[in-house]
């Protein structure tokens, strides 16, 4: 990849067709590059499964995979300029911090002075300096989510894919973590897909959103028009239920 820092990085669905059991999904849809869109939509909708197709965990029935002006459909997830956060965040439990962010610059964690430079740089960036030789199991639920972070930063790809890693946070945490993310995305310029539930967050950190219906992208735009009045009437339907949902369990 070639794409100027400046720029970011353009991700594109080109006609994608997946299937499983008996659910079929149909994904065309460009995102901004350098920029973090939320991807949104129903439980169900698809929104994992196109995230797993843009990482290389799931490969299309037909259609093109393209980041940037490379077709990376064939390419194994290894392979592709593309890192994945998860709300599990998949630490090691008997590696320390630092190495399970070492594991972001060698699987075999046989470190250049370089490598443990940028190890060293994204725990201080991610606020965990002085934390490197604890465990998982000493960490709070925020700060492993910050050492899956520092993972992705020493990986240093253009694309970062996010399926709602921080979910099981609470509102503080997350909030705190969210800005934490736009202020890595803005410094780097990556092209972050972020998948979530929750309106407040795309308002917070995303300037575009696509949102997913029964398996295909029914609205794209920004985040902005999303919201205003006139904006997708699936989205606002969506809305609307959550309010409606938490208006119920107050009464």
């Amino acid at each position: 990849m070639t794409e100027s820092p400046s720029a970011g990085t353009p991700v594109r669905l080109d006609e994608v067709r997946f299937s499983y059991e008996r659910t079929s999904l149909r994904f065309d849809v460009s995102f901004q590059p350098g920029a973090i869109t939320a991807v949104m939509g129903a439980s169900g909708s698809g929104k994992s499964t196109l995230l797993n197709l843009v990482a290389g965990f799931e490969v299309p029935e037909s259609g093109r995979v393209l980041i940037g002006q490379e077709d990376v459909t064939n390419l194994s997830p290894a392979d592709r300029p593309v890192s994945m956060m998860f709300q599990e965040n998949n630490l090691f439990a008997h590696l320390d911090v630092e190495r399970n962010v070492g594991l972001g610059r060698s699987p075999s964690l046989r470190l250049t002075n370089d490598d443990r430079k940028m190890v060293a740089d994204a725990l201080a960036r991610t606020g965990l300096s002085g934390k490197e030789r604890r465990l998982p199991r000493e960490l709070s639920g925020g700060e492993r989510q910050r050492v899956a972070l520092a993972r992705v930063l020493v990986r240093n790809r253009p694309v970062l894919l996010l399926d709602e890693p921080f979910g099981s946070l609470g509102p503080a945490l997350r909030a705190d973590m969210l800005d934490l993310l736009r202020d890595v995305q803005s410094e780097r310029a990556m092209t972050v897909l972020l998948v979530t539930h929750q309106p407040e967050d795309a308002r917070r950190v995303a300037s575009h959103i696509v949102f997913l219906e029964e398996g295909s992208v029914v609205a794209s735009d920004l985040t902005d028009n999303f919201f205003a009045d006139g904006g997708p009437e699936a989205f606002r339907h969506y809305i609307g239920e959550k309010i409606t949902d938490s208006a119920r369990k107050r009464t």
